[in-house]
């Protein structure tokens, strides 16, 4: 399989044309309906096609959502244990994602979830008080009793970031996996100010089952505009738009 780095794949406009043409292969599982993010399969219609992914359209916590009208609560910081990790870099045809080896994981309300992994949307998915960031990492962690803790991250352009030059440096480009003796260090994807929003939603892709306790921390780090470029000529757009909020109330821990 051909591999070649992300961030070479500026100009390459022969792929960019058609970035997903030879990058259709999903993570090994259960098959289930082909989705997107536009046009007949994408996020308006994700409900109509499968009947695993009925949530989508019926849920009434659904991801994302505006992070507004917070209520400041005096709650636990998120605490996270991760150990660097080695590269295991699934590009599967929706996002990049990195597979986590045993043994990391977050507090969150005084329990604890292992990390699974964590991949990238761009745009962001939340926003806050209206406004989106070029980029979101979702770090998914489960939790023994098997639901999920998924804490957001905002990427906003600056100065760039060492880990993500290396995560997209060794992405396998026209889809599947990449594994290498290369060590990430995830912590290195948190800002230094931990004050983060907390609400229960669902799963931003199908099946978008409701069963997440979302954490997202209010500071963005920095990634450099060429880094959002490089992602963007792959994915030009694989976020799912803002949810209703309903009955749920978003805290803050400030």
């Amino acid at each position: 399989m051909q591999r070649r780095s992300v961030l070479k794949m500026l100009g390459a406009s022969a792929l960019l044309s058609c970035p997903f043409c030879a990058a259709t292969a999903q993570a090994a599982g259960k098959k289930s309906a082909h989705w997107s993010y536009g046009g007949d399969d994408g996020p308006k219609h994700w409900g109509d096609l499968d009947h695993a992914f009925a949530a989508c359209s019926t849920g009434q916590q659904q991801s994302p959502v505006d992070l507004r009208g917070s209520t400041s609560a005096e709650i636990d910081d998120v605490k996270t244990f991760w150990q660097p990790q080695k590269l295991d870099i699934l590009n599967n045809g929706h996002t990049i994602q990195v597979n986590t080896q045993a043994g990391s994981f977050m507090v969150l309300d005084g329990r604890r979830f292992d990390l699974l992994q964590f991949h990238f949307h761009h745009p962001s998915e939340h926003k806050v008080h209206g406004q989106q960031f070029p980029m979101e990492v979702h770090f998914v962690h489960k939790s023994a009793e098997g639901d999920l803790g998924v804490l957001g991250v905002f990427l906003a352009e600056g100065e760039e970031n060492p880990t993500i030059s290396t995560i997209w440096n060794n992405v396998a480009v026209r889809g599947g996996s990449r594994r290498g003796e290369t060590f990430i260090e995830p912590n290195s994807l948190l800002p230094q100010e931990r004050s983060y929003f907390r609400y229960a939603g669902s799963l931003t892709t199908p099946p978008c089952s409701e069963v997440v306790n979302w954490a997202v921390m209010s500071q963005p780090i920095t990634v450099s505009r060429r880094q959002i470029d490089a992602f963007a000529n792959l994915y030009p757009m694989n976020a799912r738009p803002v949810q209703s909020l309903n009955r749920r109330f978003i805290l803050g821990a400030f």
